[in-house]
C-alpha cells in the first residue's frame, strides 16, 4: 500500500565509473541502454588525458559493461552534449577541450569531427530545428572569457564561428569570475534556427544563427538569483519549467524558488511566474523511480503496433492499441543526452489523436522549431495516468 501510494526507489545502480553525462541510445522498437561516461579514469579527472571511461547500463537485463574510447584521442569529462537528428551523439570539448567527437548506435563506433572554433568546457550545446548544432560558453577549460557561439553542419562536417552571437548577455555573477559565468546556459531550440536562454542567468535572451549570430533581450527570469545547476525543461509546448540552483557554482547555498516561463514568437520578451517555493532540497544517486501510478495494478496501454516509425513535421503516425483506446491520451518526448543539469534537446509535445477503436491517428504539429529533427519516445497514457511503454519514433528534416 506504501508504495502504490508514494512510489518505490530501486537498489542504487553500481555503476563502474563516477557518470558525468548519460545518453538514452535511441533504439527501435524500444531503447533498453543507458551510455554514461566519466573522463580519463574511471574515479578522477583533469588534465588533457586523450581518453574516456564508457559504461553502458542494460535496463531490462540489468547487465552493466564497460569501455575505454581513445581513437578520438578526447578526454570527454565536462563537455557539451546532443542528440543528432539521424540519432548519433555529438560530444564537444571538456578536458580536451577543442575536440569534437560522434558516437554512433547503428555501428557502435566513436570517430573524430573537425575541432570546433573554440576550445570549451561545461559549454551548452543545443540541437537547431535546421538540425544544425549550436553551442556557446564554457570557460571551465580552454581559453577564459570572450567565447561566443558557433555552429556544427553535420551534412558540412564544419563549425562556423558566430562572433554576433556574444556570451556576454547570457552571464551569470559568480564570485569565480568568468570561469563559471558562462557554464551551462539553459538553452532551448526554437523555430527558424533560433535559441532562447532561459537561464541560469537573471536575464534571458534569444540567440540567431543566421549570417555572423545575434542576440536581443528576452526579459527577466528572476530579478534576485542566478540558478546555477538549476533544473529546466520544456514539458509542454512553448512551456518551461525552471527550479533551484544556487547564485554562485561553488560556495552558496541551494535555492528554493521555481518558475514557469512561456515563449511564443521569436524575439518576443518571455511570460514569467512565479511558483511558490520548493519545500525541501533534493539529492538522488545511481537509482530509479517507479512511480506510483504504475504500482497501483492498473493495467498499463499497450502500442501493439506502429504502422511508420519516423514522421515529417506536418505528417502523422498511426497506430493501433492492444485494447480499446477511448479515453487514452499520446505524447512524444524527445530522447535527450545530459550531462550536469543539462538536457538541451529533451522537449514534451502532447498530441490530439483521432481514435477509431484501437486504431488511432496521431497528427505531428508542422513545425519544425518545437519538432525537432531526432529520435522520441512516443507514450500512450491510459484514463488511469498509467503510461506505455515507449516506442521509438523519428521525426525528420524538412
Amino acid at each position: 500500500m506504501f508504495e502504490s501510494k508514494l512510489g518505490k526507489w530501486s537498489d542504487i545502480i553500481k555503476f563502474p565509473i563516477i557518470p558525468v553525462a548519460a545518453y538514452v541510445v535511441p533504439d527501435y522498437p524500444s531503447p533498453t541502454k543507458l551510455m554514461v561516461y566519466s573522463a580519463y579514469s574511471p574515479t578522477a579527472f583533469g588534465g588533457e588525458r586523450g581518453k574516456t571511461q564508457f559504461a553502458e547500463y542494460n535496463w531490462v537485463t540489468g547487465v552493466t559493461s564497460t569501455r575505454e574510447v581513445a581513437e578520438t584521442n578526447h578526454d570527454m569529462f565536462c563537455p557539451g552534449m546532443s542528440a543528432l537528428g539521424d540519432g548519433r551523439l555529438i560530444i564537444t570539448g571538456g578536458s580536451n577541450a577543442e575536440k569534437t567527437t560522434i558516437y554512433d548506435p547503428k555501428d557502435n563506433k566513436f570517430t573524430s569531427a573537425p575541432d570546433m572554433k573554440v576550445a570549451r568546457g561545461y559549454q551548452s550545446s543545443a540541437i537547431l530545428s535546421n538540425g544544425k548544432i549550436f553551442t556557446i560558453g564554457g570557460s571551465w577549460s580552454g581559453p577564459r572569457g570572450g567565447k561566443p557561439g558557433e555552429i556544427y553542419d553535420p551534412n558540412a562536417n564544419s563549425w562556423t564561428l558566430l562572433p554576433g552571437a556574444a556570451v556576454e548577455p547570457m552571464l551569470t555573477q559568480d564570485h569565480e569570475g568568468i570561469f563559471r559565468e558562462d557554464n551551462h546556459a539553459w538553452l532551448f531550440p526554437w523555430r527558424n534556427g533560433t535559441v532562447f536562454q532561459a537561464g541560469p542567468s537573471k536575464a534571458m535572451n534569444w540567440y540567431y544563427t543566421d549570417n555572423e549570430g545575434g542576440t536581443s533581450h528576452a526579459g527577466v527570469r528572476d530579478y534576485f538569483n542566478d540558478a546555477m545547476c538549476g533544473v529546466h525543461v520544456m514539458y509542454d509546448v512553448s512551456k518551461i519549467f525552471s527550479a533551484g540552483g544556487s547564485q554562485w557554482y561553488d560556495d552558496s547555498p541551494a535555492l528554493s524558488v521555481a518558475h514557469l516561463i512561456e515563449i511564443d514568437n521569436v524575439g518576443a520578451p518571455a511570460k514569467v511566474e512565479n511558483l511558490p517555493n520548493m519545500r525541501h532540497a533534493r539529492a538522488f544517486a545511481n537509482v530509479i523511480f517507479t512511480p506510483p501510478y504504475l504500482n497501483t495494478g492498473s493495467p498499463r496501454p499497450v502500442i501493439d503496433n506502429l504502422k511508420f516509425a519516423t514522421v515529417a513535421p506536418g505528417g502523422k503516425l498511426e497506430v493501433e492499441m492492444k485494447g480499446s483506446a477511448d479515453g487514452v491520451k499520446f505524447s512524444l518526448i524527445r530522447i535527450g543526452s545530459v550531462t550536469h543539469n543539462v538536457n538541451s534537446d529533451q522537449r514534451r509535445v502532447p498530441l490530439n489523436p483521432k481514435v477509431d477503436g484501437n486504431k488511432v491517428e496521431l497528427p505531428i504539429l508542422n513545425d519544425q522549431g518545437v519538432m525537432l529533427p531526432g529520435a522520441w519516445y512516443l507514450f500512450a497514457v491510459s484514463k488511469e495516468g498509467v503510461p506505455s511503454v515507449a516506442k521509438t519514433v523519428y521525426v525528420s528534416q524538412v
